[in-house]
């Protein structure tokens, strides 16, 4: 039988269920959204190429923080429906870049080292990218005719796979949460910060709005020295000054003669040690244990000559990567295809124990009822909007790579999508943790024996909208009805794709993207592409593929049977299942992120549980986090702000 982690009863029941249902969409909602699409995107982009710091919950806080402080001074009370719409739409709008993001990117791989040594450039079609030689990539402006298509097909993707993962992620939700009763036991963390805003506006202030405070203070003043001090000085210098290093303190070449092959240093952020607060404490310590076996394992496996690319003086990304070609790609490959099937495994036995509580005559009561006033929608709309953009897809991949298996990607689409979302939907029900049928569209691509690379670029219906189900859990949970995000998406989508346009087009403008103007970019995207590269690959000539370089199935089996075993011996001693998951999923991690990681995680567990209670003492984390993002967030606007306009000016004609 599968074990259900004693661990997960401190999530459970953060909150109360709501007693009634409101809107939470109205004109505040409409100011917040324009805020942050013109205020608080840029500041995203920005320090997202800098210092690789996503502001997805800074934007959100800093934005909510805001609109309630005004509130407040306008004698008026924000409703915890209204603050959670804003926190919806700050989320969406102003953490990831918005729709252009992705452009960005191909602009830069397209031209990348990476691609010009795999032999990929040159072959990466059209309506994704103008080619390398093109002139709207050598004035870096997306207002040239060679952006027509991608920019047409990224509308059009935008529109249909909203549709897509709102049918599908409704119908899961009333299928888990409604019908099956699951407890989703992550959804209230979710909903913390949300209340604490809530209860500050209506005066009512308690113990949320405390923490919350605590945590943005601690956040100003980190803030100010890890992206206030670089941004600022970037504008001064030909290179941006960091106390910190950004975002690691690498220190492979100094332990390369101990242990060699091995990337070693630490992540500087200090969001890494409240991650170790929020987190299952069992979830870390498999991530720990599996930390350390990579840390023997790679040093055993140089000196077996397996890890061969290796060489003395690489740094951090060069070291992993090496790995990656030599051993890790195809083994982590068999761990995954592992943790999927222990996670099909966890819900056939949680189906099969179902079956026979209702045939026991189980209390539980299963009906597809709905509460009152919830707003929701008939299942028939959600499933056809499902299908319809499903066969948008469909059409669309016909359209652009003609000579690929049309069934195959109606099996994507119609099959792996909706049973894959089922699976990972439920696991997070559940336990909180997700799981999917791994590596099935490249597995697919690669056994069709397609040869080009167009199709990895293609809008391949291949899904996973099990989170969706949790997300419109959450919604439940602070009292919003679902018709507020149906509006606020049909707000979000038009700001998202205008705000992204001129704010990428603008950054883009003052320096190439990545460059030493922005440290993150410039350390990290190379080994992204390489590691995109080495998919794109598979469907190429094998003489010259890096794929079948790094692919080896005997090593995949192995990674199969260890995750396999390591699940199977570590639920016989019947040790927390959350270590089970760290242990399986964290073979081959970089320590960089364990340690701090570690050390949130033990000053949790052996201080502040003890000391305020364990179950209280993660209702204070998850809302301390949000407030630390909130502090980074203020800082990273203000900084941002003064060194956009600072650029903007030094390239003035006068």
């Amino acid at each position: 039988m599968a074990r259900i982690d004693p661990e997960l009863e401190l999530y459970r029941g953060l909150i109360d269920y709501p007693d009634k249902f409101e809107e939470g969409f109205d004109i505040k909602a409409i100011i917040g959204a324009l805020f942050v699409g013109f205020v608080m995107m840029p500041g995203a982009i920005y320090l997202g190429l800098l210092a690789g710091a996503s502001l997805g919950p800074a934007a959100t806080w800093t934005t909510v923080i805001l609109f309630t402080e005004v509130a407040r001074r306008s004698f008026v009370t924000l409703k915890k429906q209204e603050i959670y719409i804003l926190v919806y739409i700050a989320g969406a709008v102003g953490g990831n870049g918005g729709a252009f993001a992705p452009m960005i990117w191909n602009q830069y791989f397209v031209r990348s080292p990476a691609a010009r040594g795999m032999g990929i450039a040159s072959q990466i079609p059209y309506w994704v990218v103008p080619p390398p030689n093109s002139e709207a990539l050598l004035k870096r402006t997306f207002f040239h005719p060679d952006w027509v298509w991608p920019i047409i097909l990224m509308l059009i993707g935008s529109i249909i796979g909203r549709m897509n993962w709102f049918g599908l992620g409704y119908f899961l939700f009333r299928v888990t949460s409604d019908f099956e009763k699951l407890p989703f036991p992550f959804a209230a963390v979710s909903a913390q910060g949300s209340l604490a805003l809530a209860e500050a506006s209506s005066k009512a202030e308690t113990w949320r709005w405390r923490t919350f405070s605590i945590g943005a203070m601690v956040g100003l003043v980190f803030g100010a020295f890890y992206v206030g001090i670089p941004t600022i000085t970037g504008t001064m210098m030909s290179k941006p000054l960091m106390l910190l290093p950004i975002p690691w303190v690498d220190l492979t070449t100094h332990t390369e003669n101990i242990l060699p092959a091995v990337p070693t240093g630490f992540y500087t952020e200090l969001g890494n040690i409240g991650a170790g607060f929020v987190a299952p404490f069992w979830a870390v310590m498999g991530s720990v244990a599996s930390a350390v076996i990579t840390m023997f394992l790679n040093p055993a496996l140089y000196r077996a000559g397996v890890l061969t690319t290796w060489k003395p003086g690489m740094d951090t990304i060069a070291t992993s990567f090496a790995n990656t070609i030599d051993f890790y790609f195809s083994v982590t490959i068999g761990v995954a295809v592992a943790v999927a099937v222990i996670g099909f495994y966890t819900v056939f036995t949680s189906l099969r124990q179902a079956s026979r509580e209702r045939a026991a005559g189980a209390t539980v009561v299963r009906t597809w009822a709905v509460p009152e006033g919830r707003g929701d929608v008939p299942i028939w709309l959600a499933l056809g909007l499902w299908v319809v953009s499903t066969l948008a897809f469909v059409i669309l991949c016909r359209v652009f790579v003609k000579d690929f298996p049309w069934p195959i990607v109606v099996f994507f689409g119609f099959i792996l999508t909706p049973i894959n979302s089922y699976i990972d939907a439920r696991m997070l029900g559940l336990t909180g943790q997700w799981v999917s049928i791994p590596m099935v569209k490249q597995a697919a691509i690669i056994f069709s024996h397609y040869k080009g690379i167009d199709i990895w670029f293609a809008p391949i219906p291949d899904f996973q909208h099990g989170p969706q189900a949790q997300a419109f859990r959450i919604v439940e949970l602070t009292g919003t009805k679902i018709t507020s995000t149906i509006k606020a998406e049909l707000l979000i989508l038009p700001i998202t794709i205008v705000c992204s346009l001129i704010f990428w087009q603008f950054i883009w403008h003052l320096a190439p993207i990545p460059s030493v103007v922005y440290p993150w970019a410039q350390k990290m995207w190379h080994l992204q592409a390489l590691q995109q590269g080495l998919w794109l690959t598979a469907t190429m000539n094998p003489a010259r593929s890096l794929f079948y370089q790094a692919w080896n199935p005997s090593r995949a089996i192995g990674g199969l049977a260890f995750g396999l075993g390591a699940y199977v011996t570590l639920s016989w001693l019947r040790l927390p299942i959350m270590l089970v998951y760290g242990v399986v999923q964290g073979l081959g991690t970089t320590i960089h992120g364990v340690i701090p990681t570690l050390i949130g995680a033990l000053l949790s567990q052996y201080y502040f549980g003890p000391k305020f209670g364990m179950r209280r003492w993660k209702q204070y984390a998850t809302v301390l986090m949000a407030g630390y993002a909130c502090g980074m967030g203020l800082v990273g606007m203000g900084t941002v702000a003064i060194a956009m306009i600072a650029k903007s000016v030094s390239q003035a004609p006068f």
